[in-house]
């Protein structure tokens, strides 16, 4: 029951971070790159704060892995998010996600529930359902392509997550990494710039949820199968548009209701053990 707790909160924080994103882009006048950087150094400076005070005696080393999936991850999902609509990049990136860590599954000899194959594909036909536009149009090609790209780069972050003895000190690593590259880049394209809203909503998102919401990932995920893991994460769409109708005003339709069921009922199919 622990471990689903920790999970939901996981999952929730993930979710957060859209709502976030597009809070802070739309709202906050924030250019998706300028979001990425505060998100980035809000995050380093808080994983900081936090070893400072509790004052850990193990060590944990920075994975060069982690560190540039990390980045590959943000600053893919941000620049996608120029030319893809907020649906039809999310259907990519989990969609990818999915494949990287069922393969990596398969290629460790990780024993996988027909019953899994089966619920994770009823969960990500209900997001098929619920994110792809009404018109069927076809998705921006470079767009598409970095949102791959983070998809990728999230399915490793995750992977290497699963071998770290103290995850809020890797965590914490590989977000000093990647904050000290974004400084490289903020010295060619400048410091991030937007109002009130958008600075309040990057720090919100790297310090909060990006920064713990990653740490606790990578805590509970040695206790999770690759697989499901995989799946669980088919939620965090449906908590972000759940989200956005409660805190950005959008509607609740019929279209969400059942892609949700679907969504839902495919992710506890997945969880279900087989006879």
């Amino acid at each position: 029951m622990r471990l689903f707790l920790l999970t939901t909160v996981t999952m929730i924080a993930f979710a957060a971070n859209s709502v976030l994103n597009k809070l802070g882009v739309s709202i906050g006048e924030m250019e998706p790159l300028s979001f990425a950087m505060l998100r980035l150094w809000s995050g380093a400076l808080m994983l900081l704060a936090l070893i400072w005070l509790r004052k850990p005696t193990t060590s944990e080393s920075g994975s060069v892995i982690g560190t540039v999936s990390l980045l590959v991850y943000m600053l893919g999902f941000s620049l996608a998010y120029v030319s893809l609509e907020a649906g039809v990049g999310a259907l990519i990136l989990f969609g990818v996600v999915q494949i990287t860590m069922f393969a990596a599954a398969v290629i460790a000899g990780e024993r996988i529930p027909m019953l899994r194959y089966l619920g994770c594909g009823v969960a990500f036909s209900g997001l098929a359902v619920l994110l792809w536009p009404a018109g069927g149009a076809v998705p921006d090609f470079w767009g598409g392509v970095l949102m791959a790209a983070a998809g990728v780069g999230w399915g490793i972050y995750t992977l290497v997550g699963r071998g770290a003895a103290a995850p809020l000190l890797r965590t914490e690593r590989n977000f000093r990494y990647a904050a000290l590259f974004m400084v490289a880049v903020a010295v060619i394209v400048g410091l991030p710039v937007g109002n009130a809203t958008g600075y309040m909503a990057a720090v919100a998102s790297g310090a909060i949820t990006s920064a713990l919401g990653y740490a606790l990932w990578y805590r509970v995920l040695p206790q999770l199968p690759t697989t499901i893991a995989a799946t669980a994460q088919l939620t965090v769409p449906v908590i972000a548009l759940a989200g956005g109708m409660a805190f950005l005003g959008e509607a609740l339709t019929l279209r969400f209701a059942l892609a949700s069921l679907l969504v839902l009922g495919g992710v506890t199919l997945a969880l279900r053990k087989s006879r």
